[in-house]
């Protein structure tokens, strides 16, 4: 019962979580407003920690132990959990820029990739700029199957089945979604792939952050020496896409989208409702 108490949040918890979902997606606006060629994910970071500080809350990134900034950045072959850095962005680049912000002791969490134009190369760029909107689209067939989910597995279904549908790319195992509220990272864990599990079931007051990872090859991946970069083993870019959504009695609500996923969810049929 406790493990039940904990992994449903009650209305009012869940119109708590609306201000740390919105400092997260200003946060991501304020990064990509920044990031282009000749910039640095380092100032993405600062951009990033300005735009949680002027909503009155705190990176939780930064919360966790030994992590000292606002947002990871995964550059290229850098899937997940990269350290912004100094290094000039080239034309060409594939950015993926993950941030979460707290207020109040709850906590929102997403991600977006961006694909830094080069006019010399229009093939590469148009490869990566698949990868990343397939990627993209995965995670949000993903949030409509929860607006009609029984149990939360068949998320990672539907984002395995439009991602296969699309050609060969691979989907990371090794890291996946998760529940969030007062801690960044929560049960249950949510696959972005076919498990033999059903999963908890979706009801109101489950609160999940759906973050597909995708790459170009094989999805074997190792961290780097810094200890938190997980970057791809034969050096093929990657994507991450992550929102975090909550179900209510009425519905879905994108927590991390200022439109609640309203325009992204409309060509899959799927209206969220915000939480009252």
């Amino acid at each position: 019962m406790s493990f039940r108490r904990s992994l449903y949040k009650t209305p009012a918890q869940l119109r708590l979580m609306q201000a740390p979902g919105l400092a997260t997606a200003a946060s991501l606006d304020a990064a990509r407003a920044v990031l282009r060629a000749g910039s640095t994910t380092l100032e993405a970071d600062a951009a990033a920690e300005a735009a949680i500080t002027a909503r009155g809350g705190r990176s939780n990134f930064k919360l966790e132990p030994g992590y000292r900034h606002t947002v990871c950045a995964s550059v290229n072959e850098d899937v997940v959990h990269g350290i912004p850095s100094g290094r000039k962005l080239e034309p060409g680049d594939i950015v993926s820029i993950d941030s979460g912000a707290v207020i109040d002791g709850w906590n929102g969490d997403a991600a977006f990739t961006l694909v830094i134009p080069d006019p010399s190369r229009p093939d590469r760029t148009a490869e990566r700029q698949r990868l990343s909107d397939i990627t993209e689209q995965s995670l949000w067939r993903g949030i409509a199957q929860l607006a009609k989910a029984r149990y939360l597995n068949e998320v990672g279904e539907a984002i395995q089945d439009y991602i296969e549908s699309q050609g060969s790319y691979g989907i990371l195992t090794d890291y996946v979604g998760h529940g969030i509220g007062r801690s960044m990272h929560e049960a249950p864990p949510v696959f972005n792939y076919r498990v033999r599990q059903k999963g908890p079931e979706v009801r109101p007051g489950l609160v999940v952050a759906i973050e597909p990872m995708v790459v170009h090859g094989d999805i074997d991946t190792f961290v780097r020496e810094d200890g938190w970069t997980v970057a791809t083993s034969d050096g093929s870019a990657a994507a991450h896409w992550e929102h975090s959504i909550a179900v209510h009695k009425d519905g879905i609500w994108v927590l991390t989208a200022s439109d609640g996923g309203a325009e992204a969810l409309k060509p899959l049929g799927v209206t969220p409702v915000p939480i009252s």
